[in-house]
């Protein structure tokens, strides 16, 4: 009776994280009950922000001075960052022709408390803050709020102050495109094509040209529900993008984003360079960083992600570090939780342009980017906030057939890619299906070796608390279906997002270990090796109290993995820290062709003895 009430109390736990890891926390702006606000206007409160012209020297983001005061301070006072500056009943279309406007009916784009950096703020009354503002094409206010994020009263409103140039190209982002000798640049401006045309200068040695962009742009109808269509609405400005063909494999080139205005004069970017992709099947050393579920987070400590993406900034920061060893990135799937809440998208671009403008930035599709009900989705939750895939299909360019169905291959080198899209369906006999399998099938393994299946949720296999509640270890029908492909074409490691941790298996086929070596294989691995690499940035998922033959590194903590491949034989696999950038796994994969096209269980036709 005792082992049965011990059992059950396990399970009960299971499930109590079941919706906590589920919901990976709120999206910090839904706190905000906007609807509710109401004015307080105090004639002896105030908010002084200083500098009001930012960006003096081009730069795209500028610490603020706020100075402020209210004459009966709580600590449930705050400050909203709001963009437009105006952002009173004017902006608001009604939401029947009957009812009148809200007061507020935008959320701010970020808020920190009133006393967050002045602990006598209670009792003086005044407060000192400094936020950290990007270029998001039009001018800021500052807020202060009593009544906490519940019942907010606005009580004084600061001066406006804005960028010198709102409307500048901003925040570039490399991605390959559909042919091996060709990347895109992907970057956001407040320039509409009819006031100037965009475009990408580059070369090498010197040797200039411009390639003409595409420019995409969409409106709230263009989104699925609230609060993307609705308190999180912000205008999301133009996405330009251009293709730079025909590039020389390995050669750097440098390049600027820009626009050319009616009268003839350009406005451009600071200079950027990139190293264009090897040609695929050379032999050359090759390195890629994969991981998932980064999100965003805040510089200067607003609440915004506060305990919700701790070690966003630490990947971050990682990355860019140590980008003279990075090649190409790989980011599965949940990428800003911007949960409907657009201008958390320029924020979040604006985090990883150092990396992105320089190396091939690739994503994949995510619930927090794609689901809505009633919209295809293989998954009828809301995590995508009423985004229904528009932004990330829109600020990031992948060489998708169809950007809507966000599955793709890519070949870097010694390496093929094969990313599919979760939230859509993956099952034999879907147009997804179909896809794996050519993808998988149509490569040349004697030149591209390396064969690596991304997806952002685990269609492989996972220890974590809400898959085990479950009952099934993955993803439910995860891996039913993709198995025999992963065995039959010999994929020889798939890597998911999902679940906020890192874990590994053993060389896997039908729950079975093929290979029982840990750390250093060499010859045939005759099964998959399944990697979660979900510890990116948001919230950590937990490891439920099950320890499977299968599972031979758990790590509850933030991190990354990094491939080398050294040449077609040898392959080094890399869990690093994104505390310290320090690796924490490891293992080698040492092999010749002829392994490759070795027989394992399933992965050759049968045969009879009058074959």
């Amino acid at each position: 009776m005792r082992k049965l009430r011990y059992f059950f109390l396990a399970i009960a736990a299971v499930l109590a994280t079941l919706q906590e890891v589920r919901s990976h926390g709120d999206q910090p702006l839904s706190k905000i009950a906007v609807h509710k606000a109401v004015s307080a206007l105090h004639a002896h409160a105030y908010v002084k922000a200083s500098p009001t012209i930012l960006g003096l020297k081009g730069q795209y983001s500028e610490w603020v001075t706020l100075d402020f005061s209210s004459p009966n301070p709580s600590i449930d006072d705050w400050i909203g960052v709001f963009s437009p500056a105006n952002f009173s009943a004017s902006t608001c279309p009604p939401e029947t022709p009957s009812t009148s406007a809200p007061f507020l009916c935008s959320a701010p784009i970020k808020y920190q408390y009133a006393n967050y950096t002045s602990a006598r703020y209670k009792d003086t009354g005044k407060g000192f803050l400094k936020l950290q503002l990007i270029n998001q094409r039009s001018d800021f206010s500052f807020a202060l709020f009593s009544g906490g994020l519940s019942n907010p009263k606005l009580v004084a409103v600061s001066n406006k102050i804005a960028f010198k140039n709102p409307k500048a190209p901003v925040y570039p982002r490399l991605a390959q495109g559909k042919l091996w000798n060709e990347i895109t640049v992907t970057w956001t401006s407040g320039y509409d094509i009819t006031e100037a045309t965009p475009f990408v200068e580059w070369g090498s040695k010197g040797e200039l040209v411009r390639s003409p962009a595409g420019t995409l742009n969409f409106d709230r109808n263009s989104l699925c529900g609230a609060p993307a269509r609705t308190v999180g609405w912000r205008d999301p400005g133009f996405i330009h993008t251009a293709f730079l063909k025909e590039l020389w494999p390995n050669t750097v080139y440098t390049y600027k984003v820009g626009h050319r205005l009616s009268n003839d004069s350009s406005i451009l970017s600071q200079e950027y360079q990139f190293r264009a992709s090897p040609y695929p099947g050379q032999n050359s050393v090759q390195r890629v960083v994969i991981f998932g579920d980064m999100g965003k987070d805040e510089a200067d400590g607003s609440n915004e992600y506060n305990n919700f993406q701790r070690g966003s900034l630490n990947t971050t920061k990682q990355l860019v570090q140590d980008l003279k060893n990075i090649d190409i990135v790989f980011h599965i799937g949940d990428i800003c939780y911007a949960n409907g809440y657009i201008s958390q998208w320029d924020q979040f671009t604006a985090q990883v342009e150092p990396i992105a403008s320089a190396v091939p930035y690739m994503i994949a599709s995510g619930n927090h980017e794609r689901d809505w009900p009633g919209t295809g989705s293989f998954y009828g939750t809301t995590d995508s906030g009423g985004e229904c895939g528009v932004l990330a299909q829109t600020m990031f360019y992948v060489p998708a057939e169809n950007r809507a169905k966000f599955w793709y291959s890519t070949d870097y080198g010694m390496f093929r890619f094969c990313i599919a899209d979760t939230e859509h369906d993956w099952r034999e006999g879907t147009e997804q299906y179909k896809f794996i399998e050519n993808c998988l099938a149509s490569v040349d393994r004697q030149k591209q070796p390396w064969l690596i299946f991304l997806a952002h949720r685990v269609l492989g296999y996972s220890s974590a608390s809400f898959y085990v509640a479950e009952g099934s270890f993955e993803e439910p029908m995860g891996r039913e279906s993709l198995q025999k492909l992963w065995q039959k074409y010999k994929v020889d490691i798939a890597v998911y997002g999902h679940v906020h941790n890192y874990e590994r298996t053993c060389p896997i086929y039908q729950n079975i270990c093929i290979n029982k070596e840990k750390h250093y294989y060499k010859g045939s691995l005759n099964g998959t090796i399944h990697v979660v690499a979900g510890g990116g940035g948001a919230s950590l998922a937990t490891f439920a109290p099950v320890q499977t033959k299968w599972s031979i590194v758990k790590d509850y903590d933030y991190g990354f993995v990094k491939l080398t491949a050294f040449d077609r034989s040898n392959l080094l696999f890399e869990y690093k820290k994104s505390r310290d950038g320090k690796v924490y796994d490891s293992f080698r994969i040492s092999r010749d062709y002829r392994d490759i096209l070795a027989c394992a269980v399933d992965s050759c036709p049968s045969t009879t003895l009058a074959s």
